[in-house]
């Protein structure tokens, strides 16, 4: 009786959470679908009369080409951050050299710094270089904020790789970068496709770095084109909504497809030898 009672609060606890976690995402689909009377008058209940005027509303603004100024750099933040991680993350491991654990120990120290506080000398820095308003400040930017905990966590999954796997790619004439792009990558797959996805999702929904840096409109990311919906339409729900639903769908639809990768990431090298 007692474990059947257990059983049912699991389950209504767990259902409550779903159902916490849906409630902004049914807000925000079924509000693209409305008009701004009908969203007022009943902002919880369901679009009877579907309409797509927020879609196209937002649509007819800038939003292409914010939408390509996020890819971009989302895309080169994400694959120079793999790369460089993935290459420091090996040579922590690789190579035992003095202060190694002590220098792996300051990077991740870099985690605990919050974003805002460096925003005052990374605008004087970038300033003096010329580079505000340009893509290669702010990709520079993103890349230095995840380095930290990429390295990290790529540092801790390589250890767990057994070590006769390499000895026995070096006993057969392999180099280090051969061990590395031979045995190491293959077996990183799934650490990496999570790191992809969790940098991705920072990246792709970051307002404030774009915001402070990104001031020319034509260098706008989505979340920053979207906030400008709100006196633009004189917070004309729908229309926000429609943006927010249309930048969601991207991130939806990797997450979909890269699930399974995300969770084997997640328990990656929690058991010795996996």
């Amino acid at each position: 009786m007692t474990r059947a009672l257990g059983r049912v609060v699991k389950h209504a606890l767990l259902v409550a959470a779903t159902a916490a976690s849906l409630a902004p995402v049914y807000v925000m689909v079924s509000a693209a679908l409305k008009t701004q009377p009908t969203f007022l008058a009943h902002p919880w209940g369901l679009p009877l009369h579907p309409t797509l005027n927020g879609f196209r509303s937002a649509l007819a603004d800038q939003f292409p080409r914010w939408f390509a100024n996020s890819v971009i750099l989302t895309s080169a933040s994400v694959v120079a951050t793999l790369t460089l991680a993935a290459l420091a993350g090996w040579g922590f491991t690789r190579w035992d050299f003095r202060g190694r654990d002590t220098l792996l120990g300051v990077l991740v120290s870099l985690m605990v710094v919050p974003p805002v506080v460096l925003l005052v000398p990374l605008f004087v820095f970038g300033v003096k270089l010329g580079w505000i308003s340009t893509f290669r400040l702010v990709i520079l930017i993103y890349v230095g904020l995840m380095l930290p905990f990429s390295i990290y966590m790529l540092a801790n999954f390589f250890r767990t790789i057994p070590r006769s796997l390499i000895e026995a790619a070096v006993c057969d004439g392999a180099s280090s970068w051969s061990v590395f792009r031979r045995i190491v990558l293959p077996l990183s797959a799934a650490p990496l496709v999570t790191l992809a996805i969790v940098n991705l999702l920072w990246v792709w929904n970051e307002l404030l770095i774009a915001l402070v840096f990104l001031q020319d409109d034509s260098k706008k990311t989505l979340m920053v084109g979207i906030t400008g919906f709100q006196s633009r339409y004189s917070l004309n729900v729908p229309v926000i909504m429609s943006g927010l639903t249309l930048a969601t769908l991207p991130v939806v639809t990797l997450y979909v497809f890269g699930q399974r990768y995300f969770v084997r990431g997640l328990v990656s090298g929690a058991v010795k030898g996996e």
